[in-house]
Parts: C-alpha cells; sequence; structure tokens
C-alpha cells in the first residue's frame, strides 16, 4: 500500500534545492507525482506531493527533516485521498488596480457559495499606460455536484464594480 506525504518547503533560493529534495526522494524510493513550486522575494517555496510504500514513510521523512541541515525546510503532512463524488470545476480571473482586500474579498465570495478554492495564482505587474500598480488573480473553484453560477456571478458583479475589476467566469470542460 502506498501512502501520500503533502510536503512544504522552503529556503532561500539558489541552485540545487529542488535537486536535493528529488535525491531525498529518490533515495527513499519514493516517487515524485506533483508539485508548485517558485521563486518569491530570495526564496524558494513550493508544495509537492510524493507517494512511497507505507514501510518507507518514516525513513523518507527522517531524511526530508535533515534537509534543514542544508537550510532547507521541510513540514509533511499525510495526505488524504480524494474520495468525493462528482465536482464540478470552474475557473475564474480577475484584473484591475492592485489595492488590499481583493483576495479577501473574493475568496469570501466563493466561501459563501460554498466553493472549495483547489487553485490560486496571483501577480502583481504595471498597467500598460500608466504604470500603476496592477493585481491579477486566477482562481480554479471545485464544488460538490451543481453549482449555483448566477448567484456567484451576482456577488462577483457586485465586488467588481467596487474594486473596479475585470472579472470573468469559465466551466472548466
Amino acid at each position: 500500500m502506498d501512502t501520500c506525504l503533502v510536503l512544504t518547503i522552503i529556503s532561500d533560493d539558489r541552485p540545487g534545492v529542488v535537486e536535493q529534495i528529488a535525491a531525498c526522494v529518490d533515495q527513499h524510493k519514493g516517487s515524485w507525482q506533483e508539485s508548485r513550486m517558485a521563486h518569491l522575494d530570495g526564496k524558494f517555496a513550493g508544495i509537492l506531493r510524493v507517494s512511497c510504500a507505507t514501510e518507507d514513510v518514516t525513513a523518507l521523512s527522517q531524511a526530508l527533516h535533515a534537509l534543514e541541515s542544508s537550510g532547507i525546510q521541510v513540514l509533511l503532512s499525510e495526505g488524504q485521498r480524494d474520495q468525493n463524488g462528482s465536482q464540478q470545476s470552474l475557473h475564474i480571473s480577475a484584473i484591475g488596480p492592485d489595492r488590499p482586500g481583493i483576495v479577501l474579498e473574493l475568496s469570501r465570495a466563493f466561501a459563501q457559495g460554498g466553493f472549495n478554492v483547489a487553485q490560486l495564482d496571483t501577480d502583481c505587474s504595471s498597467m500598460p499606460w500608466s504604470g500603476d500598480p496592477q493585481f491579477e488573480a486566477k482562481y480554479q473553484l471545485q464544488v460538490q455536484g451543481a453549482c449555483d453560477t448566477d448567484e456567484l456571478q451576482e456577488r462577483l458583479d457586485a465586488i467588481a464594480d467596487e474594486l473596479a475589476l475585470d472579472i470573468k467566469i469559465e466551466e472548466a470542460s
């Protein structure tokens, strides 16, 4: 039986961080399943899912924690197999002038509608003509069974008006 581990990783950004983690996983009979990693403000941060035989979990966990001596912090959590029924997915994109509270307002609307945030990517850049700060968010949402996108659209329209955002909803295929 395999066990899935979800790892959260952070270290100073430098060459070889991913290689050290991958070598550790490989040396302890783990299999790198999926990951999201990025350089943020001089740090390297990521999450990944690793599977390994249940009898190898302790050795792999100890080895991953030992990476702290080389400056790589690892937080481990045993994954939970997704045993939910059918889920509907939506993609939401929002772009507009940067200001505090955008993620809070959007996330609150999703939670009130029973939508789970499966993935969130955000970025700040400059508006093309003015150079003013611009915020962009891309969400992947999941909801169990059927969902009321009309009610969600109403909530998002109100947020878009209040925060001067362009918000789009697309159903995932």
